[in-house]
């Protein structure tokens, strides 16, 4: 869970983002979010776009599917309600201020549970993981779309360099994407199926990881071993 000190400052830092949030990333996002988009009706109608700012991928989604979204931020979630409005985006079943270390919603509720390019600004990400393999039904996915830093070799030495640059706005290229793959190991509830490059020239990634259909039995094993 963030702490009050980090809420507070994450959520003043969105509300200075948030009139200019789509001018500035709406063409560049668009072609990660389309393949983010896909991959989660492929999965299954009903779907979380956990950290959904001003929405930008909601008119992506076609009308048969429910979207329930939530951020951080009140003045991101203002504008994307009003876009929900203006463009009568009835797939949008909610929109709701939450932090994605902490969500109240049940467990096993989403066929897909979709995060774009905030995993690398939550400060425990692996906590937002766990909270996103909570509210997944076994069989679902968690997609991921971000920039992560190249692993080694020259890509990675220049990314080393423009580090504090991109860091401004909230990429990361000390953000692996090995760190996801071991929390996925970890959990023994996941696999990693894809992994796919997308515009502008590879620089983001889709991230997909498929929840174990047995994930509930072993869920199970696991609480009647604590008690």
């Amino acid at each position: 869970m963030i702490d009050k000190r980090t809420s507070a400052l994450m959520q003043k830092a969105y509300a200075r983002w948030a009139p200019i949030y789509d001018v500035v990333y709406d063409k560049l996002l668009e072609a990660a979010s389309k393949a983010v988009v896909a991959r989660a009706v492929s999965t299954g109608r009903v779907i979380l776009e956990a950290g959904i700012g001003t929405g930008l991928a909601l008119e992506y989604y076609p009308r048969t599917v429910e979207i329930y979204g939530v951020d951080l931020s009140a003045d991101m979630l203002k504008r994307a309600q009003e876009k929900v409005n203006r463009k009568r985006l009835t797939q949008v079943k909610a929109l709701r201020q939450m932090d994605v270390c902490k969500m109240d919603f049940p467990d096993n509720m989403f066929d897909a549970v979709c995060a774009q390019f905030i995993i690398t600004l939550v400060p425990q990400p692996e906590r937002a993981l766990n909270e996103f393999a909570r509210v997944l039904k076994p069989g679902g996915r968690i997609i991921l779309a971000n920039h992560w830093g190249a692993p080694e070799g020259p890509v990675a030495k220049m990314e080393e360099v423009i580090e504090p640059l991109i860091a401004k706005i909230g990429w990361s290229s000390t953000f692996k994407t090995s760190r996801v793959e071991e929390w996925a190991e970890a959990t023994g509830l996941f696999e990693v199926e894809t992994l796919r490059p997308v515009f502008p020239s590879g620089f983001f990634k889709v991230m997909s990881l498929r929840k174990s259909v047995d994930a509930m039995e072993l869920e199970a094993e696991e609480a009647r071993a604590i008690a």
